[in-house]
């Protein structure tokens, strides 16, 4: 197979490990950057150009779209759809994921459950919000937040309703969630593919950080799952059609609680943590797409 990797840096972990893993299992792989590529949108003749030339050959791309590049990004995997190219992770499942909002009413919808969260666009409803969602300590996330950046503790009232204050008169989106105290500042990150848990870690912050993100400091061990979590992860993926996904959940007295589904995961902590040959799985996944298909090792070691 001809495969198309869309990522602005053949340099990250992520991009040089799934091209690593496509060559090793016969394939001709290849590094697109998405934000140079244009397209030609004509009946029944779709097209793209990169850099002067017209892309043609390829069987399958995986898509690796940065939130800050969302809607260019997306216009370029549909249009490689349109093209009758197979994409791991379709172009609307990349949107449905990445509006958190939107995403989180889905999950509710199918029974998924998760932090209590509250939405509103008006300073004067934030007393009332604080309280819907079990009043203080509050976390609020800015909604195109990324990387535990632009996340806040808030642990008294004051000091919520000052934070929302701020954001507000940014004009910015927020949301304002439940703290879940017993996960004592830890997560779970669930690997799916193709609708099977290939990977699991548990992240857990840094003194101080209720944070667990890997890119603020925290670590990350490898877990065997619950059942419980295993098909709570499962299901979310499911939900957002999301063949490739990174589901990170909460550990809460009432059973796991989704905080996020990710549409383009990072792979360096969980293959660090678990030894598992992530990048090899999504290639399968790609195999067993198109038709093509053959045996790979399940671990890799560093």
């Amino acid at each position: 197979m001809n495969i198309a990797v869309l990522s602005r840096n053949s340099g990250l972990y992520s991009t040089r490990r799934l091209i690593e893993a496509g060559r090793e299992r016969g394939h001709t792989m290849r590094v697109l950057d998405h934000l140079k590529c244009y397209v030609s949108i004509e009946k029944s003749k779709p097209e793209i150009h990169y850099e002067g030339e017209k892309v043609e050959d390829i069987d399958a791309i995986i898509p690796r779209i940065g939130a800050s590049v969302t809607f260019y990004g997306c216009a370029i995997v549909r249009q490689f759809e349109m093209m009758g190219v197979v994409s791991c992770t379709e172009s609307q499942a990349i949107v449905r994921s990445r509006d958190k909002l939107r995403s989180m009413q889905i999950l509710s919808r199918e029974g998924i459950d998760m932090p209590k969260t509250g939405f509103a666009r008006l300073p004067r409803d934030k007393s009332d919000i604080i309280e819907m969602v079990g009043g203080t300590p509050v976390v609020i996330k800015l909604l195109e937040g990324t990387q535990g950046i632009g996340v806040v503790l808030a642990e008294t009232k004051k000091a919520a309703e000052s934070v929302l204050d701020a954001f507000y008169g940014l004009k910015t989106n927020i949301l304002i969630q439940e703290f879940i105290r017993e996960s004592k500042g830890t997560d779970i990150r669930a690997f799916v593919v193709d609708g099977k848990v290939v990977g699991a870690m548990k992240r857990t912050g840094k003194e101080g950080e209720f944070r667990s993100n890997l890119h603020r400091g925290g670590r990350a061990e490898s877990i065997q799952l619950s059942a419980a979590e295993r098909r709570t992860a499962i299901k979310a993926a499911k939900t957002l059609g999301l063949g490739v996904a990174g589901v990170d959940m909460l550990p809460s007295n009432r059973g796991p609680l989704i905080m996020e589904v990710n549409s383009s995961p990072g792979l360096e902590g969980i293959e660090r943590s678990t030894g598992i040959n992530i990048a090899g799985k999504i290639i399968q996944f790609l195999e067993k797409q198109t038709g093509t298909r053959k045996p790979t090792k399940d671990r890799i070691g560093f």
